[in-house]
C-alpha cells in the first residue's frame, strides 16, 4: 500500500491519504473482500463464489443454500463456505445476510487472524461500530442479529462474547460495501473491505470504488473467480490530499444527504457541497415560462402529487404491473410539467422510470425523449467524471440507438464511454461492453451520413427478421456484407 497513508483526519477520525499524484482513472489500491455474502433475496440467482449473475446455478448438494457457477466456483469457495455449510445443516432455517456475513467474518480472523495480507491497514476490530449511537430501533435489530447469531454460531467453533459479536455487527452497518454483479448493473451481495473502510466520506469525492470481477473464462481458474474492489481517482489528486469517496447519491438535497448520512453512518456531514447547499436550487427548480413563476401553492400542491405519485410508480414497478408505471409517469410529468423545471429531483426520477420501463417494453422512440431529458438534468447536477452520471449516459445512448436516432445516440455512447474508461477502467465487464457498442455505432454513424435512406431501410429489414433485442447482431452481418467494416 505505498500509494497511501493512514492519518489523523481530526473530526472525521482516520483517513487516508495520497503519498503520490494521481491522475482521473488511474487505480490508488485494489482490494480483495475480507468476507462477503450474497443478499438473501439473490441467493439461487448469484454465484456465491464471484457475485456474477448466472441463468443456471448448481447448488451445493450438502446445504442446498449454496450455488454456483460451475465446480471451479465451487471449489474456489469451499474454503469459506465449508463451516458455513455445516453451520447452515444444523439449523433449520438459513440466517439473514447480515448474520452470514459476520459468521464468514469470524470464521476468516479464527482461521487467518485479523491482518490476511502486509497490504492491510487495519483490522475489523479497529474499525468504528458506533453502538453506543445506535437509536432504540437500531439496538434492537442488533440484539435480535447477536440472539440468532449465537443460536447460528457451531459450538466447535470459537467462542466470542456479545460484546465481541455486537461490535462486528455495528462495523457491517457503518461499514459494508455493496457488491454489484458482474456488468455493475445491479446490487448483489455485501462485504467488507477493511482499507476501504478507512476512506472518509465527501458528497463530491475526488474517488470512486467498483467491483471488478477479473476474468470470466474458466481457462484460467486463478482468475475466474478473483473478485477485487478498486479504488479509483474521479480526477487529479496531489500528493498528501486526503481520498474520498461518496457513501450516498449526490442526487437528494443536502439536508437530506445529512440525515441520511447521520441515520445511516453517525456523522455530521460539513463537506463543502452540503455546508454550502451546492446544486439545492437546481434540485429544487420550478420552471419559468416568458419570465413567470407558478405560485408556492402550485409549487406545493405538485410537490405533494409527485410524491405520492413516485410511492404508487414503485409499487407498480415492484408488482411487474409495467403498463401500470408509464401511465403513472405520464400523468405524473404532465402535472410537474409546467411548474417543475427539468433538473427538480421529483421530476428526474419519473423522467428516469419512464425511460426505463418504455425501453423495457420496446417503445423505443417515446423512451429516448424521455431519456435525453433525464441525462441533460444530470449532466447538469452530477460532476463530469462520475459513474452513476456515465451508467445513465449508457443507457440512454443505447435507447436512442435501439430508437433509430444514431446520431445523438452515438455521441452519448462516446460521452458515457469517456467516464467509465475513468471510474470503471479499460477491463470491466461493462467498458469492454460500451466498448464493441461504441465501435457498431460509430460504423452505423458512418452509414447513416453516407446514405441516409439505405441506413433506415437496413433497419427496418431487421426489425421485420427479428425482435428488437437481436437486432444489433443483424445490423452487424448486414454492415460486415457492405463491406464498411
Amino acid at each position: 500500500m505505498e500509494n497511501v497513508e493512514v492519518f489523523d483526519a481530526l473530526n472525521k477520525g482516520r483517513g487516508l491519504r495520497a503519498t503520490k499524484v494521481f491522475k482521473a482513472g488511474d487505480v490508488i489500491f485494489t482490494e480483495p473482500s475480507f468476507a462477503a455474502v450474497v443478499f438473501d433475496s439473490l441467493s439461487q440467482q448469484v454465484c456465491h463464489t464471484c457475485f456474477r449473475h448466472q441463468d443456471k446455478l448448481h447448488r451445493c448438494s450438502q446445504c442446498r443454500f449454496a450455488h454456483y457457477c460451475d465446480r471451479t466456483c465451487q471449489r474456489a469457495g469451499w474454503d469459506e463456505h465449508k463451516q458455513e455449510c455445516a453451520a447452515i445443516k444444523k439449523c433449520s432455517k438459513v440466517p439473514n445476510e447480515t448474520i452470514r456475513l459476520a459468521a464468514r467474518a469470524l470464521w476468516r480472523i479464527e482461521k487467518d487472524g485479523s491482518i490476511v495480507s502486509e497490504g492491510q491497514l487495519t483490522t475489523l476490530d479497529q474499525l468504528e461500530d458506533h453502538v453506543a449511537d445506535m437509536s432504540a430501533d437500531g439496538l434492537k435489530e442488533l440484539k435480535g442479529n447477536v440472539h440468532n447469531f449465537l443460536d447460528y454460531w457451531p459450538h466447535s467453533s470459537q467462542q466470542h462474547e456479545v460484546d465481541r459479536v455486537s461490535h462486528i455487527f455495528g462495523v457491517i452497518k457503518c461499514n459494508a460495501f455493496t457488491l454489484s454483479d458482474q456488468r455493475g448493473l445491479q446490487a448483489v451481495g455485501v462485504g467488507l473491505f477493511p482499507n476501504l473502510s478507512l476512506v472518509n466520506h465527501n458528497c463530491l469525492p475526488n474517488c470512486t470504488v467498483i467491483l471488478n470481477h477479473g476474468s470470466q473464462t474458466a481457462l484460467n481458474p486463478l482468475f475466474h473467480t478473483q473478485s477485487r474492489i478498486e479504488l479509483r481517482a474521479q480526477e487529479r489528486i496531489s500528493q498528501g490530499e486526503e481520498l474520498t469517496v461518496s457513501y450516498v447519491d449526490l442526487l437528494n438535497v443536502s439536508t437530506d444527504r445529512q440525515q441520511l448520512l447521520k441515520q445511516q453512518y453517525f456523522f455530521d456531514c460539513t463537506c463543502e457541497c452540503c455546508s454550502q447547499h451546492l446544486k439545492d436550487d437546481l434540485m429544487m427548480a420550478i420552471k419559468e415560462v416568458n419570465g413567470k413563476k407558478p405560485s408556492d401553492l402550485e409549487v406545493k400542491e405538485v410537490t405533494q402529487l409527485s410524491l405520492k405519485a413516485l410511492e404508487k410508480i414503485e409499487k407498480a414497478r415492484v408488482e411487474g404491473n409495467y403498463h401500470e408505471v408509464v401511465n403513472l409517469c405520464k400523468e405524473c410529468l404532465e402535472k410537474q410539467e409546467l411548474v417543475l423545471a427539468d433538473t427538480h429531483l421529483y421530476k428526474l426520477r419519473v423522467l428516469s422510470t419512464a425511460s426505463e420501463v418504455l425501453s423495457y417494453l420496446h417503445y423505443f422512440s417515446e423512451a429516448a425523449d424521455y431519456a435525453r431529458r433525464m441525462v441533460e438534468g444530470y449532466m447538469k447536477l452530477y460532476p463530469p467524471n462520475n459513474a452513476q452520471l456515465g451508467m445513465a449516459l449508457m443507457r440512454a445512448g443505447v435507447t436512442h440507438w435501439h430508437a433509430g436516432q444514431i446520431e445523438v445516440g452515438h455521441s452519448m455512447i462516446c460521452k458515457a464511454y469517456g467516464i467509465l474508461m475513468i471510474t470503471h477502467g479499460p477491463t470491466h465487464s461493462i467498458t469492454k461492453d460500451l466498448e464493441a457498442i461504441r465501435t457498431q455505432t460509430e460504423v452505423e454513424l458512418r452509414l447513416f451520413q453516407q446514405n441516409k435512406d439505405a441506413y433506415y431501410n437496413m433497419r427496418e429489414t431487421a426489425l421485420k427478421k427479428v425482435p428488437m433485442s437481436a437486432m444489433a447482431e443483424v445490423i452487424q452481418d448486414t454492415i460486415k456484407a457492405w463491406g464498411l467494416i
